[in-house]
């Protein structure tokens, strides 16, 4: 059953992230997300803090955080303060550092020791002893009572959806394009299967914008951002893995030969320039755009290729009214949500 969450940005002013994301829950939304990149936005953790006790029945977390820019064991003691706080209703997304790392000079985690840190914060934000630095620790102020923390790790290549085989409790893809998110849940799935886990217990949560609007051309407009921020990750994969697709597939590298530059000061907004190069096609691939029907059409796609949840970067203009939306003609649609 395909559940809804929605990522709206720690723009200040913060009551601005808070206002959205309790009117999704109002129209049904079961996650609340926010980013985690200190300079472009506001330090999102502490507003988290403030969300939980403005919401009280949706999920929340980090779209991703990394455990790079704190030192993991802060990463892990933050969310286990804030399973506290909200009684149990934290889930973590967490990815290499993109945004929050290259935007100060610095360059995403490697693989090894980004796995290393994960398997070290999964265990030790849900009250279980672990050994860092020689030394053990626990967080032995941890509520038993409280369901675990889950752990959802965001990728594209080969390697790092791997290690979310091998130590997630789900994958967080960044586009809804329904051929690319199969072979990355299957990436996924053979690594979980070679590391003695269930692969079918692995989630998929595909993140991408929504634009609900009878006029197809300006929803492309609002969106074409998107698929040009996936491409400086896809860049990354071209440069390690070249473009013959004998590794990442064609259909994820092909479009990006047309990009010119990534600028991260229109991170994420509606008209950066380094957009102008997504084509509508891509634009229709990549998010879910149009009227409710085709919206619910897209969405029940990808529900059959086993999405769990669908997440809206609601990053475009009409905020309110795409939640409005969602809670009016879209939510009550699929069974178990109402608005």
């Amino acid at each position: 059953m395909l559940s809804f969450g929605v990522t709206v940005l720690p723009d200040p002013p913060y009551t601005r992230l808070i206002e959205l994301t309790t009117l999704a829950e109002q129209q049904g939304f079961a996650y609340g997300w926010t980013y985690d990149s200190h300079v472009l936005w506001q330090e999102s953790t502490p507003v988290m803090a403030l969300l939980a006790k403005a919401t009280t029945r949706m999920k929340l977390g980090q779209m991703v955080t990394n455990p790079a820019t704190r030192d993991p064991t802060v990463l892990a003691s933050a969310y286990a303060t804030l399973q506290d706080i909200s009684d149990g209703r934290m889930i973590m997304g967490v990815g290499r550092g993109d945004s929050a790392l290259r935007h100060i000079g610095r360059k995403p985690m490697t693989v090894a020791a980004f796995e290393q840190a994960l398997r070290m914060v999964k265990l030790f934000m849900n009250g279980e002893e672990v050994t860092w630095n020689d030394k053990p620790l626990q967080l032995t102020w941890v509520r038993p009572e409280l369901p675990e923390i889950e752990m959802h790790v965001a990728g594209y290549g080969p390697k790092t959806l791997a290690v979310a085989g091998r130590v997630g409790d789900g994958v967080i893809i960044q586009l809804a394009d329904p051929d690319i998110i199969q072979w990355i849940m299957a990436t996924a799935r053979k690594a979980a299967a070679a590391a003695g886990r269930d692969p079918s217990a692995l989630k998929c949560i595909v993140s991408a914008p929504s634009h609900i609007s009878d006029d197809l051309a300006e929803a492309r407009e609002q969106v074409r951002w998107f698929p040009a921020m996936v491409s400086n990750h896809v860049q990354d994969l071209i440069d390690r893995y070249g473009t013959d697709g004998s590794v990442v597939p064609k259909v994820l590298t092909d479009y990006v030969e047309a990009r010119k530059f990534y600028d991260y000061d229109e991170h994420s907004r509606v008209g950066a320039k380094h957009g102008e190069f997504v084509t509508d096609e891509i634009c229709d691939r990549f998010c879910v755009l149009g009227n409710a029907e085709l919206a619910i059409a897209k969405l029940r796609e990808l529900e059959a290729i086993g999405v769990d949840q669908f997440n809206i970067y609601l990053m475009g203009q009409d905020r309110e009214e795409t939640l409005e939306a969602y809670g009016r003609d879209i939510l009550p649609t699929f069974s178990g949500v109402v608005a």
